[in-house]
């Protein structure tokens, strides 16, 4: 991210022909006409079958979104490689066999990941309380209360998108994220956010944004578990193996005297719906010491993985970035 060893850099965040910022504040202008060529055609297909997504029975929502998921497992040939050798290198003690059903069963979310944002985006609050529950509320609240504001911390699950649908009902936040490459989509996800969230996302880039929401005694979203390279890194273990993880967690909580609340979502079993568990505000955080802190967030994330492996996004290149002399894993 921004926050390194080094003195402190501000990077301005960068505008967009459909994004105006002044401070926090994010106003969407109209959806630009260039939206209406027809490069942009697939998508506005795609997004018109999402919302048709988001309004299906849950049961419909479970089946169309697993066996959706384990065609394209299919057919993302280069995808399936990397999700096969991340859980290889993960989980070493399960038989060959173990890790096979395990990778079906991760494309099984993939696909419904893709009904989940749209439940996340379009569904209504009717349908998906009763689908949800949200447990250890009171620890957020408790840290809100300090009025220094709020990091919640998470990781990139499947159900990533939904599970922050939950947490607005208790709680409004800024959601940190990276820029999405196509336009469209990019203007459809931050209205979306913004709408249900109630505050608008910020860039990962605008440090500003960020310090200055945190001394406004507001909460801001962040999953810091995806490969940046080395700048503002250090390797740490993850799974057992050393990991190339940004700092920022600890750097943002130093900065700022923000709390670190943990939070995780989990899709259960069958047509259960959904749970999210909120843990207590991490206590002795930052210690001084940057590489424990991060190495204490990968074991928190680790643990919530454990509880629902195949719901973690295993098809990103998390150890691309391998330590001074050691060779690629992802050898394709």
């Amino acid at each position: 991210m921004l926050v390194g060893p080094e003195p402190l850099t501000i990077i301005a965040l960068p505008m967009t022909a459909h994004t105006v910022t002044t401070g926090i504040t994010t106003t969407n202008r109209p959806f630009s006409g260039t939206f209406l060529a027809p490069r942009y055609w697939p998508l506005w297909l795609g997004l018109g079958l999402m919302k048709i997504m988001a309004v299906l029975p849950f049961r419909w929502q479970l089946a169309l979104g697993r066996t959706g998921g384990r065609w394209l497992g299919r057919i993302a040939r280069r995808r399936r490689r990397i999700a096969a050798t991340n859980l290889e290198l993960c989980f070493p003690e399960l038989t060959a066999a173990r890790r096979a059903e395990l990778l079906e069963e991760h494309f099984a979310a993939l696909g419904m990941a893709l009904f989940e944002t749209a439940m996340a985006w379009w569904a209504a609050d009717e349908k998906l309380r009763g689908l949800a529950r949200v447990e250890g509320v009171d620890h957020l609240e408790r840290a809100m209360a300090r009025g220094k504001g709020v990091i919640l911390l998470t990781g990139h699950f499947t159900t990533l998108e939904l599970g922050a649908r939950f947490i607005t009902w208790h709680q409004s936040f800024h959601a940190l994220y990276r820029p999405h490459k196509n336009p469209l989509y990019e203007t459809v996800m931050q209205r979306e956010r913004e709408r249900r969230s109630r505050l608008p996302p910020l860039a990962r880039e605008d440090l500003r944004g960020v310090l200055r929401a945190f001394k406004r005694g507001r909460a801001v979203w962040y999953a810091p578990d995806q490969n940046h390279g080395p700048r503002n890194s250090v390797f740490v273990p993850f799974f057992g193996i050393p990991t190339c993880t940004i700092t920022a967690t600890a750097r943002l909580a130093a900065l700022s005297g923000a709390a670190v609340v943990p939070y995780f979502p989990r899709r259960l079993p069958g047509t259960e719906g959904y749970e999210v568990i909120v843990l207590p505000a991490l206590e002795n955080f930052p210690s001084g010491d940057v590489t424990v802190d991060t190495r204490r967030v990968n074991e928190l994330l680790e643990n919530a993985i454990r509880r629902a492996p195949e719901q973690y996004l295993w098809v990103h290149r998390r150890f691309k970035t391998r330590p001074p002399g050691s060779p690629s894993v992802y050898n394709f």
